[in-house]
């Protein structure tokens, strides 16, 4: 295959390897070191430091086989542990609040579910072009993340007339834009602190949820879906190179949460669905 390339995946500084040999391998957001290169590749070469949207092979491996079009070189100062945690969250981010939530600088903008991935990501883009950003998380620990994350304010989802105080903070003029990691959770609430003409993009849900349309209808509000497998070539290259630019500058930096060694994948991934929050990115480590 001309137009593919060979990637060490590393983290730490060292290899991941598994004795067990599946025939599909999971995963695709990874960071490592190209070994080989198609002879059709010129962008890459053997020794270079990046990290890919997705690979044919499957992340969880020694060796991934990678299109030359989904590998990046990693930004800035990043390390391979936070390379791998940049793909899927920080172009969902960018999506998100810029490309379907149009926010803009001078926007009040709320990231509920802000101390994982694609939240920390959000508020790192929204502090970084000017809004100001609210936060939410549902632990000391998670308000922290989003504090560090550089969020303005930063409230705990889990206590009572949190959203009452979230306005208020607001001077009850609401929120320009909401990036919703839980709609099947907070949608209705969301609907009901918008500004006008405010928009909801919908990042994430696991179910479904009963709203009042009269208060999108009141607020002339908009719900967004967001789907990353949706942006078309050129809306990923512009999130890729404000990924590169804020790596560069030195504001956009992943914050890894929990992690687990290879061979407890399955106990990461329970983790995912099961957890009481977020808390930053979790990236499988070699043992």
């Amino acid at each position: 295959m001309h137009n593919t390339v060979y990637v060490v995946l590393i983290v730490h500084n060292t290899v991941l390897k598994t004795d067990f040999q599946p025939l599909f391998y999971s995963g695709n957001d990874a960071a490592g070191i190209v070994v080989e290169v198609g002879s059709g590749v010129s962008a890459f070469k053997p020794g270079d430091k990046v990290y890919t949207t997705k690979t044919l092979s499957g992340a969880y491996a020694e060796c991934s086989l990678v299109t030359a079009d989904s590998l990046h070189l990693i930004p800035g100062s990043l390390s391979f542990a936070e390379a791998a945690a940049l793909p899927t969250p920080y172009l969902t981010a960018f999506r998100g609040l810029i490309q379907r939530g149009r926010a803009k600088a001078s926007d009040t903008v709320l990231i509920h579910g802000a101390s994982g991935g694609v939240g920390v990501a959000a508020v790192q883009f929204a502090r970084a072009y000017g809004m100001t950003v609210f936060g939410t998380a549902g632990t000391d620990r998670g308000l922290d993340i989003v504090k560090q994350a550089g969020a303005h304010m930063s409230f705990n989802h889990r206590e009572k007339e949190y959203t009452g105080r979230m306005l208020s903070a607001t001077g009850n003029r609401g929120f320009n834009v909401i990036v919703e990691n839980a709609a099947h959770i907070n949608l209705g609430k969301d609907l009901e602190m918008l500004s006008p003409g405010g928009c909801v993009a919908v990042v994430g849900s696991r179910g479904s949820i009963q709203v009042n349309p009269r208060d999108a209808m009141s607020r002339e509000a908009s719900v967004v879906g967001v789907m990353l497998f949706q942006a078309s070539d050129g809306e990923l290259a512009d999130a890729h190179a404000a990924i590169r630019g804020g790596a560069e500058a030195g504001w956009l930096k992943p914050i890894v949460g929990k992690q687990y060694p290879l061979s407890e994948a399955a106990a990461a991934h329970k983790e995912i669905m099961e957890g009481s929050g977020a808390l930053g990115k979790m990236v499988l480590v070699v043992e």
